[in-house]
């Protein structure tokens, strides 16, 4: 082979790789365009949302059926409002309750989805009432070592 063919095969397989590490870059931030097919909006004001971001993924039964969309603080609650579109394939029931949920035990945070069974559906607009704010694991951990302290064990199996 002649060196510009060479030079060709080499830029192609550059080529693939650049393309190979911006899709897997994209994949890794979920910034890849989801289904680009119709959605509705929810909301929900959460006591602590931890670490939730935009773009965090909506879950029920642990299949992603949106995304979080908006995040911004509310003023006069004092509560974090999380605005939510979900895919128009998923309805669920008025009386759903929503959690905040870590996956594993240092991974992202997501909104997870419990069922109710009000036959009314939820609507486009619609704000979930029942919410279950994140559990921030520096306060459990706060917590658990305020009530060592508080027990008065002094180390020499007394208390």
């Amino acid at each position: 082979m002649n060196r510009a063919t060479i030079d060709l095969w080499v830029g192609i397989f550059v080529a693939i790789g650049l393309f190979s590490l911006l899709f897997l870059a994209l994949k890794v931030g979920n910034l890849s365009s989801s289904s680009g097919g119709e959605t509705y909006r929810l909301e929900a004001e959460f006591d602590n949302i931890g670490g939730l971001k935009v773009r965090a993924p909506v879950k029920s039964a642990g299949v992603v059926v949106g995304r979080v969309s908006d995040i911004h603080f509310d003023p006069e609650s004092y509560r974090a409002v999380v605005a939510m579109k979900l895919d128009t394939r998923y309805k669920f029931p008025r009386d759903t309750s929503l959690t905040i949920n870590t996956s594993g035990l240092l991974g992202e945070q997501y909104i997870g989805f419990e069922v109710g069974g009000d036959p009314e559906m939820l609507k486009d607009g619609s704000k979930i009432k029942k919410t279950q704010s994140a559990v921030v694991l520096e306060k459990l951990i706060s917590q658990f070592m305020f009530n060592k302290a508080a027990d008065g064990d002094s180390g020499d199996g007394k208390k």
